[in-house]
């Protein structure tokens, strides 16, 4: 499986706000993403922390890419953010 992983600084009181945007937007991903497997929210003191699940690393780049990720989940999460978030792409073993 190759993880999509996206942690990004949210003051604690923006906290519920970005699980709300989470929770919108997991089904869309889950059925609408190629390759989508799996997404699940960390929400630790120093962070909030979205991995996604994917059956490619070119599935996960491509979801970067795409509508979903720049014109709704990003366009909603941004007056959150307190920096830019971090982006990795990892593979399993």
């Amino acid at each position: 499986m190759v993880y999509l992983q996206i942690t990004m600084r949210i003051a604690p009181s923006n906290r519920p706000q970005a699980a709300a945007v989470y929770t919108k937007y997991k089904q869309a991903f889950l059925t609408q993403v190629l390759g989508a497997k799996s997404k699940d929210l960390l929400i630790r003191d120093e962070d909030v922390q979205v991995t996604h699940g994917f059956n490619s690393s070119d599935n996960a780049k491509a979801y970067l890419q795409s509508p979903l990720f720049n014109e709704d989940v990003v366009r909603e999460l941004k007056p959150l953010l307190q920096d830019n978030p971090d982006i990795r792409i990892y593979e399993s073993a």
